[in-house]
């Protein structure tokens, strides 16, 4: 697909919009270089070269996460940013190896092999391939809606319940306390509350005094590369005091070099075995990166196309499948460095990967006496950060149902698993949406004192007066079958109640479609209240409704007496000449 005039940006760069943007097209990052600017180059620079130094230790600890050796998190973090950058329209995202995304590999592929062995990286990289095979389908279909299924709340739940079981499960790295059950957060610390005495005092001194120092590093010095400093000191003092031969566990030996291209199993039994945690990681790792790529494009004014997003992480992770790596997405905390850092365009995520590159190639005999608490420590501070407290908080206040589900979703996942609390969050999200339409709000309405033609919900406003003898009634939702019978018991209630009613007013104005089962359901209620000497008139009714009326035939045997523009023209019409007199 050609690329059309480009719009201009907030920060002087070209934006892409969507109608010059084709998914399957020329990569964008080729187009975005034509009117490349010598100094951004200097900028992108910096930002990848800033955001490498915090990517080197995340992308080891998370991998440790995922029950993978450190040196799969380093490969994850070469060539698929590469990719990425190719065909990504975020100009900022952090992309690699994500806490979310390591915790559910780590729980879903323990029931497979033994973490840490070949056989076990050999079914990560099959992952990889896997989710990056549906990431690209759903590109292809246009299916980046999908991620609207995963409502704010479920989100929220989920990520503070996955932040808690991945701060517990290195618990026993940061203290020294062998550890059963570590991604099952409540076996995890009733063990280390009984264990505690008998931790490795060396490995829990380091652990502590590296969380101490993130914590400091963060107050005090922000812009301070915090991560990379209680790593190389970690790594100084186990080598200086030799802690390696005093029983404090280390990462040990870090093959160096590109990593190797090769396919992984991919037989049916193992991809069938592996493909609800394919498809999960795959809707969750689409979720982060087209959320948090719409965020920072927000802060940037400019556009990103979620289904070239999908593409474009949906390569990475299966050019990673083919390269040993695992499934990656994005951090919400690397992307904000990389923006801070002053990142212009992919080309910053180009020099993120070329250090990281440079680092496998150079400086992995430096990792010998990196100790694990280290890593634990830069995890656990980091997933201290993904409890969202505040969003708790802000639920509670605005709308308790959104609570609940939040902390349905947090008790699901606590205890059932992160592999299974998402979908428990999505299922619980989904029923009290049809629990919502089932069962919509509808109000009755009354005339405003000293405002003849304008009507209101008699709840909300106590001096609104309803028309004597006329119900009027506005169902602010649409009708169709599966809130029919809720309306139609609702209608019969107050209907039977009144027994001066002569007439119904239905206010329309809510409804923006009507089904063939909602067109029944009102022709029978307009039977029912005829036999009782009741009419039946509509106010406001919209195009798509009016559409489905007229092609049933019950606009033309209502009439245009019954049917009215206004809800005040309806209730003139339905009032007697008395008591429009009185």
């Amino acid at each position: 697909m050609g690329a059309g005039p480009a719009a201009p940006a907030g920060d002087g760069r070209p934006t892409l919009t969507r109608g010059t943007r084709g998914t399957w097209g020329r990569p964008p990052l080729l187009r975005l270089l034509r009117t490349y600017r010598r100094a951004d180059l200097a900028a992108d620079v910096t930002a990848g070269a800033t955001t490498a130094v915090m990517l080197v230790p995340q992308a080891m600890a998370y991998a440790l996460v995922a029950g993978l050796p450190p040196i799969v998190g380093l490969y994850a973090s070469t060539v698929p940013l590469v990719v990425y950058a190719l065909f990504g329209t975020s100009r900022q995202l952090g992309v690699g190896p994500a806490a979310l995304d390591a915790l559910l590999i780590g729980a879903g592929l323990a029931a497979f092999a033994p973490p840490q062995t070949s056989g076990y990286v050999a079914l990560a990289a099959t992952l990889a391939l896997m989710v990056g095979a549906i990431q690209m389908l759903m590109a292809a279909l246009r299916a980046g809606f999908l991620v609207n299924f995963l409502s704010q709340p479920v989100v929220s739940g989920f990520t503070s319940a996955a932040a808690l079981v991945i701060a517990g499960s290195q618990l026993g790295h940061l203290l020294g306390v062998p550890l059963d059950a570590p991604h099952q957060l409540h076996t995890a610390l009733g063990q280390l509350a009984s264990d505690l005495p008998g931790s490795h005092l060396p490995t829990a001194a380091l652990g502590v005094g590296s969380v101490a120092l993130l914590l400091v590093a963060k107050r005090r010095w922000p812009r301070l590369p915090g991560a990379l400093l209680a790593v190389a000191l970690g790594t100084l003092v186990t080598w200086a005091l030799d802690l390696g031969a005093h029983g404090v566990r280390t990462v040990g030996h870090v093959p160096g070099g590109l990593p190797p291209l090769s396919l992984p199993p991919l037989d049916l039994p193992t991809l069938q075995a592996l493909a609800p945690l394919a498809a999960t990681l795959a809707l969750v790792g689409t979720m982060e990166v087209i959320s948090v790529g719409k965020v920072f494009a927000r802060k940037h004014r400019y556009d990103i196309d979620p289904d070239q997003e999908l593409l474009a992480i949906g390569a990475a992770n299966a050019t990673g499948g083919l390269l040993s790596g695992h499934p990656i997405a994005t951090s919400f905390s690397r992307t904000a460095v990389n923006a801070s850092a002053g990142a212009r365009t992919t080309v910053a995520t180009l020099a993120t990967a070329a250090l990281v590159t440079v680092t496998l190639l150079a400086l992995t005999p430096l990792f010998r006496h990196l100790p694990l608490a280290a890593l634990a420590a830069l995890i656990v501070v980091a997933c201290v950060g993904l409890v969202e407290h505040r969003e708790a908080r802000r639920l509670w206040t605005v709308k308790r149902s959104d609570f609940a589900l939040l902390a349905f979703t947090f008790a699901a996942t606590l205890t059932l698993g992160v592999d299974r609390g998402l979908l428990v969050g999505v299922a619980a999200s989904l029923v009290l949406f049809l629990v919502r339409t089932t069962r919509p709000h509808f109000a009755v309405l009354g005339r405003l004192p000293g405002a003849a033609d304008v009507y209101r919900n008699v709840r909300r406003f106590p001096e609104a007066v309803p028309p004597p003898g006329v119900l009027v009634l506005r169902v602010d939702a649409q009708f169709y079958f599966g809130n029919v019978t809720f309306l139609k018991d609702t209608l019969r209630r107050l209907t039977v109640a009144d027994a001066t009613l002569h007439a119904v007013v239905l206010d329309a104005s809510g409804m923006n479609q009507l089904d063939s089962s909602a067109e029944a359901a009102l022709r029978d209620l307009e039977g029912e209240l005829a036999d009782r000497d009741v009419t039946l008139h509509l106010a406001e009714v919209k195009g798509p409704v009016r559409d489905v009326l007229q092609r049933s035939g019950l606009w033309q045997h209502l009439g245009p007496g019954r049917i009215h523009w206004r809800v005040h023209d309806a209730v003139l019409a339905a009032t007697p000449p008395v008591a429009l007199a009185v």
